[in-house]
């Protein structure tokens, strides 16, 4: 079941996937550094290409956590692609067998637009990083988020 909060610190490498009907951003990092970097892009449509794709990473890189983006709109309701989301996220723990949180991922696609457009690329060029770089800004508004949380625990006690 995916966590809506960020939990205590974790060890090891994190995956987070920005999840999309056509494509998957995935970024990867580890908690102790506190930095996220964008990692590939899954083009498959199918479900059973996109899991099996997803479990050659899980392979690769050994996560203890998972993390996947849940889309809202700017006011704060929620955005149509939300209960997708979700269900992604229940997908990834049911076959995985990961932890698994979400992370407001508002305006990370705008975000990753433009640090690619910083970087030199133009709009067709940017297009085979975007989901990746978004996927990138969602684990790192992770990391930040639970670097928050435990700062404000620390303090409280």
């Amino acid at each position: 079941m995916p966590e809506a909060a960020a939990p205590a610190a974790r060890q090891g490498t994190v995956l987070a996937f920005d999840f999309g009907e056509k494509r998957i951003g995935v970024a990867v990092g580890e908690p102790l550094l506190q930095q996220a970097h964008p990692l590939t892009v899954i083009h498959a449509h199918a479900s059973a290409e996109r899991f099996a794709a997803i479990a050659a990473l899980i392979a690769e890189w050994q996560p203890t956590h998972l993390v996947v983006g849940m889309p809202g709109t700017a006011d704060g309701s929620p955005h149509a692609l939300a209960p997708r989301c979700t269900r992604f996220a229940n997908q990834l723990h049911g076959r995985f067998g990961l932890p698994v949180s979400l992370a407001d991922e508002r305006l990370t696609s705008v975000e990753a637009e433009a640090r690619l457009r910083e970087t030199g690329h133009n709009a067709r060029s940017a297009k085979a990083h975007l989901d990746a770089v978004a996927a990138q800004l969602i684990l790192q508004t992770y990391f930040d988020s639970e670097s928050q949380n435990r700062h404000a625990q620390a303090t409280s006690s």
